[in-house]
Formats: C-alpha cells, structure tokens, sequence
C-alpha cells in the first residue's frame, strides 16, 4: 500500500506538469467543477486538467489507506506511522493549493508551491515505503559514521532542495506558461535564472561525487546504498545533459517534461540515500554466508529469531 500510494504521488507530479506544458491549466476554468458540470464534457485541456485531478484523487485515497493500514501493522516504527500520516495529509492540501492556483490564473508562484507541495507529499510516501521494507525484512545498523549522515541529511537535502527550487523559478520564468491564455511571469530573465539554477546543479553534483567516495569505502557492508547513490548520479548526469539540451533547443515543452520527472527520481533519490543512512533495510547489507551466525537479532527492529545454539 506505501508502495502504490507513492507511485500514484509521483504520477500526480509526472501529470501536473503535463497539464502546465501543454497550456491546460486553465482548461477547467473553475474548480472543483469543470466548466458548468463536474466533468469534462469537450477539449483536449479540460481533459488534460481533469485527468490531473483523478490521478491526484487516487493519490489521496491511497495515502489515506496507507495510514489507516499503518495504524493496524503490529511493530511498525513511529517513521513509518507519522510519514503515512504526513504523506496523506500533504495530499490533502493539494486540494486547496489547486483551487488557489485556478483563482490567481496560474501566477508562478502558487504554480510552484503545487509543484513543491507535490515533491513533499512523494518523499514522505518514500519514507513510509522505506519503512515499510524495513518492518518485513529487518533493519541494519546505520551505516558509516555520524559526520557522514550528518552532513548528507543537513547540508545534501537543503542543497538538493535548492536545486529543485531553482529549476522550478527557471521554468516559471520560462516560455512555459501553463495556460494558452496570457499567463504573468515572475518577471525575471530565464538568462539570469538559468545561470543560477547551472551553479546549484554544480555544487550538488560535487557534493554527491564526495559522498560517493566515502560510500564506496562502504560497499562491501553496504552495497545497496552504493547502487542508491549510482543511480541518483545517473540521473544527475542525464539531467545535466537534457537540460543543456535543451535550453539550446529553445525549450521544447517535451523534454521539459523529462526534466521535471528526472527532478523528482533526484530528489527521491537524495532522500532515500540520506534516510537509508540512518535507517538502512536490511536487503541493502549483503546476504550472511552460510555457517556464520547471524547478528540480526540484537539489532533494533529486528524480527529475527535468536541463535537457540548459542543460547
């Protein structure tokens, strides 16, 4: 149930940015209805507009039994209790956000706290799912030392948002409007934005090849966070390169829309790595050999049984 309520999340992403690169937002002009009915009845943006908002509801109601299925799970960790809890009603608040950003014509920036609040409603589904994984097959010790988990949770993700931010004024202030109609801009030269979000990516993607150096010191005890960590560098080094591409194609809405999926993979990514720190699953440690005894159940969360030989 984590599972599924955090794809449908990242699907309510995926389509709220269809709806904007394809000059749909205002394609229900009213809300919560559509036009004079509930739905839909004619044009390509009204449907468009309306399917966003079925797959946003679909989000609500799975985050909302997500958290009522983690209130009846026997040793769920209160992480997973309160992410649940947190996920749905993040979701909730899209409803409102949404209806705010109808009433101002799609002004940039409640365009992007719907955007944001989206990416926050996703990770906190990550991290119930995270959970989730580690209640039915154990939890490791948290991996390397302190200083590290320290620094990838209070400086990588504060970075990483900013990246997300940055990207998100660059595209407000891009030829992308959200609306066949003459939307308002923010007002700032997608020039001097770009150069600003470009330098974000740079500092990010440093920091990330040095956290990847002290994880690959960690990869024999930790594989799976060192394949964590390859993939958030794939999408880095994919994201750069669309996004040069991009900018010098004069931003086609398309591979736009490509950008801001590969955003949110690296903001769920960068999360998954930072938490999977502290609180690894135990899947991401390799397998024990045959013959030596396993440690698993003095580990806090364990499930395992005790080594009745030993006792």
């Amino acid at each position: 149930m984590a599972l599924a309520s955090c794809i449908a999340l990242f699907l309510v992403i995926t389509s709220g940015a269809f709806v904007r690169l394809t000059g749909s937002g205002l394609g229900c002009e009213n809300w919560p209805s559509c036009g004079d009915k509930p739905y839909p009845e004619q044009g390509f943006h009204a449907f468009v507009e309306f399917g966003n908002r079925m797959v946003a509801l679909v989000g609500i109601v799975l985050t909302l039994a997500t958290w009522v299925g983690s209130r009846w799970v026997s040793g769920l960790s209160r992480w997973g209790r309160s992410a649940s809890l947190a996920a749905f009603l993040v979701a909730i608040a899209q409803i409102p956000m949404g209806g705010i950003t109808i009433a101002l014509d799609l002004h940039p920036l409640a365009v992007m706290t719907h955007f944001l609040l989206g990416l926050a409603a996703f990770g906190l589904a990550l991290i119930a799912v995270l959970e989730a994984w580690s209640l039915r097959d154990g939890r490791a010790d948290p991996a390397g030392p302190s200083w590290l988990r320290q620094v990838v949770t209070w400086v990588g993700l504060p970075v990483c948002m900013t990246l997300v931010l940055t990207g998100a004024v660059a595209t407000a202030s891009g030829p992308h409007p959200g609306s066949s109609d003459d939307v308002k801009r923010l007002g700032l030269g997608i020039v001097d934005t770009v150069y600003v979000h470009v330098r974000a990516a740079a500092v990010f993607g440093f920091g990330v090849l040095l956290v990847g150096w002290f994880l690959g010191r960690l990869r024999a005890r930790y594989p799976g966070l060192f394949r964590i960590w390859t993939g958030l560098l794939v999408s880095l080094v994919a994201q750069a390169i669309l996004g040069e591409v991009q900018y010098r194609n004069a931003l086609p809405w398309g591979l736009v829309l490509v950008h801001v999926v590969l955003a949110a993979a690296i903001w769920a990514l960068s999360l998954a790595l930072a938490f999977t720190l502290w609180r690894p699953p135990l899947p991401l440690q390799p397998p024990r050999r045959k013959g030596r005894s396993c440690p698993r159940a003095s580990l806090p969360g364990s499930r395992g049984e005790p080594d009745r030989d030993r006792a």
